[in-house]
C-alpha cells in the first residue's frame, strides 16, 4: 500500500476527538503519521492527542483560526516529515474512520492517477437525537460519481495538492469546494465512492446552532460567488440569488408593500409552501423517507433568511475591509 498519512483538526471536540483519534490508531497500519492540529481549545484536547501518542500541534494564537489554515498547516508538517507520503486522509476532529474506508479509497486513486481526491458517505452518529441532526444526515447523502467538491473528510493525492499549494488558509468555510475548482481548472478529478467513510457527531441540539451554521453557510455562498460566480463556473449563482430573494427580497417586499397594498403583499408568503413543495418532490426523487424529506423542505426554507444574514455579513466584511473571523454553532 502507498504510503499514507493523517490530517485531523479540532476545536473544544473533548471525547469526539478521542474517538476519532482512537479509531484511526485502531484501524491504520503501526507507524502512519498521524498529525492532530488545533486551533485554540480549552478542553485539554492537545494534552489528550499526545497521551495517545499523536503528535499535536497548536495553532499560532495570533492569526485568525480556520479549518483551511489548520488543514495546511497539518498537511506541510506531515510533508516536511515524510516527505515520501504519498496519499493524505483528512479528517475533522468530530468524526471517526469507519472500518474498510482506507482500503477502498487507496484502491480507487490507485486505479485512477488522475483523480486527486476521492471521498465516500460521511454519516451522523447521532441522527435522531435532534432535528438538526438528521438534517445533516441527509445533508451528507450526496450523488455518487465524479463530484464537483468534497467535504472535510476525504483521502487526497499528494502531488496533486502541491500543486495547487493546499488549502486557502484565509476561508473561513467552504475551504473544500474552493480548493476542488482549483483542482479542476489543472485537470484533475474528484470523485464519491458509494462507501462508508466517516461517522459524524454534528451535536446540534438547539435552533440556535442551526440558525449559525445557516450564517456560515450564507457566507460560504457569497464568497463562493465572488471568487467563482462568473463563467466557466458559476459557482454558487443560484444559491446567492435564492438566498437574497427568499432570505430578503421577499420578506422586505412585504413589509414595504403592505400598507399600498392594504395587505396584499402577504399573499407573496404563499411563495414559501410552494418553495417547500419544490424541495420536498426533489428530496424524494432522491429516495429519502417523505418525512425526512418534509423535514428537509422545512428547514431548507427556513434557513433563507440566516443564509440571507451571513450573505450581507460577507458583503459588509468585504466592504470594510476587515479580516473575516470564524463561525461557530457548536457549544
Amino acid at each position: 500500500m502507498a504510503k499514507i498519512g493523517v490530517v485531523t483538526i479540532g476545536r473544544n471536540e473533548g471525547d469526539r476527538l478521542l474517538r476519532c483519534l482512537q479509531s484511526l490508531i485502531a484501524q491504520l497500519p503501526p507507524g502512519t503519521p498521524i498529525v492532530y492540529v488545533d486551533s485554540g481549545s480549552t478542553d485539554g484536547s492537545l494534552s489528550k492527542a499526545e497521551a495517545l501518542g499523536v503528535e499535536a500541534i497548536a495553532l499560532d494564537l495570533s492569526i485568525p483560526f480556520t479549518a483551511a489554515r489548520s488543514r495546511n498547516t497539518g498537511f506541510f508538517h506531515l510533508l516536511a516529515q515524510h516527505p515520501d507520503l504519498a496519499y493524505v486522509q483528512f479528517i475533522d476532529g468530530d468524526c471517526e474512520l469507519i472500518p474498510g474506508w482506507m482500503e477502498a479509497a487507496t484502491a480507487h486513486l490507485e486505479a485512477h492517477p488522475q483523480c486527486a481526491i476521492v471521498c465516500g458517505r460521511r454519516r451522523e452518529r447521532f441522527p435522531d437525537a435532534s432535528p438538526y441532526n438528521r438534517l445533516a444526515e441527509i445533508e451528507w447523502n450526496t450523488p455518487v460519481g465524479e463530484a464537483e467538491a468534497c467535504g472535510g473528510d476525504s483521502l487526497a493525492r499528494v502531488v496533486a495538492l502541491q500543486a495547487v499549494n493546499g488549502f486557502d488558509p484565509r476561508l473561513i468555510c467552504g475551504e473544500e469546494p474552493e480548493m476542488c475548482i482549483r483542482l479542476r481548472r489543472k485537470g484533475w478529478t474528484i470523485f464519491r465512492l458509494d462507501a462508508d467513510m466517516t461517522l459524524h457527531d454534528a451535536a446540534m441540539m438547539k435552533l440556535s446552532q442551526f440558525w449559525r451554521r445557516s450564517i456560515r453557510g450564507g457566507w460560504a455562498v457569497a464568497e463562493g460567488f465572488a471568487r467563482y460566480g462568473r463563467p466557466p463556473e458559476f459557482y454558487m449563482q443560484r444559491q446567492h440569488k435564492s438566498g437574497w430573494l427568499w432570505g430578503a427580497g421577499v420578506p422586505l417586499a412585504i413589509l414595504i408593500l403592505a400598507w399600498p397594498t392594504k395587505g396584499l403583499s402577504f399573499l407573496l408568503l404563499l411563495g414559501y409552501p410552494y418553495l417547500m413543495w419544490r424541495v420536498y418532490r426533489y428530496r424524494c426523487a432522491r429516495g429519502d423517507r417523505p418525512s425526512h424529506a418534509r423535514l428537509y423542505a422545512f428547514y431548507t426554507v427556513f434557513s433563507k433568511i440566516p443564509q440571507a444574514i451571513g450573505q450581507g455579513q460577507y458583503w459588509l466584511t468585504r466592504w470594510q475591509g476587515k479580516t473575516a473571523t470564524l463561525i461557530e454553532y457548536k457549544g
